[in-house]
């Protein structure tokens, strides 16, 4: 089984967009896929507990159906980061527990959908470069593409070396439709980034709507 981690070069820039649509675009190509969003901050009450839509939306495109606790381990109800609602929770962000059900899951493809940006603490002694180096064979870093993306995506990439991950390659995503020079910016970060573009993905009207992944598909299996 192949497993990603979609990270961003930060918050709020279209991880769960792709990661929807990448297991979306791999289901439609016969594959097996399950998604997870192990650790998520600003989860809603239902009668079956905490619900966080950017999980329910990986499961929504999955083809293989897991329990709620197995895609979303830890929820926390309040929209911050990670470390402080788990702190306010009295709760630890076991990695070794989202680990083991990460490899107990039986797919062909699993998508892992990290929380917030790269540099993001989960605890007082642990970080997000931890949880994707239990989990996913290898990286891919959604771009948001606006004013400062070439800086947040090479600084993100680094990082991502520096911490030992191999990089799948990245996606662009036009989070700003008034970006000026928006193809310049694109030519430049293809020439700088360290791995390649998977695909773009234009900016969307309807927030959440999964979007049509066919373009990026040629570059995503060409080194198969």
């Amino acid at each position: 089984m192949k497993r990603w981690f979609v990270t961003g070069t930060d918050t709020e820039i279209g991880k769960t967009y792709v990661a929807s649509a990448l297991i979306s675009l791999l289901v439609g190509k016969g594959y097996r896929v399950a998604g997870m969003k192990p650790v998520a901050s600003g989860c809603v009450k239902t009668k079956s507990g905490l619900r966080n839509d950017d999980a329910l939306r990986l499961i929504a495109a999955s083809n293989v159906e897991l329990p709620y606790d197995v895609v979303n381990p830890f929820c926390f109800e309040p929209a911050i980061a990670p470390h402080i609602a788990a702190r306010e929770a009295a709760q630890v962000i076991d990695i070794q527990r989202i680990s083991e059900l990460a490899h107990s899951i039986e797919a062909d493809y699993l998508v892992i959908e990290g929380v917030g940006g790269w540099c993001v603490p989960l605890g007082e002694a642990s970080m997000l470069a931890e949880l994707a180096t239990a989990t996913a064979d290898e990286v891919i870093i959604v771009v948001g593409m606006r004013l400062g993306c070439i800086n947040h995506a090479l600084l993100t990439a680094a990082q991502v070396k520096k911490d030992g991950l191999s990089l799948k390659g990245w996606i662009a995503n036009h989070v700003d439709p008034d970006m000026l020079v928006q193809s310049e910016n694109l030519v430049t970060l293809q020439a700088l980034m360290p791995c390649p573009l998977l695909g773009v993905l234009p900016w969307s009207k309807v927030p959440g709507q999964c979007p049509d992944l066919k373009m990026p598909s040629t570059y995503i299996y060409k080194n198969e």
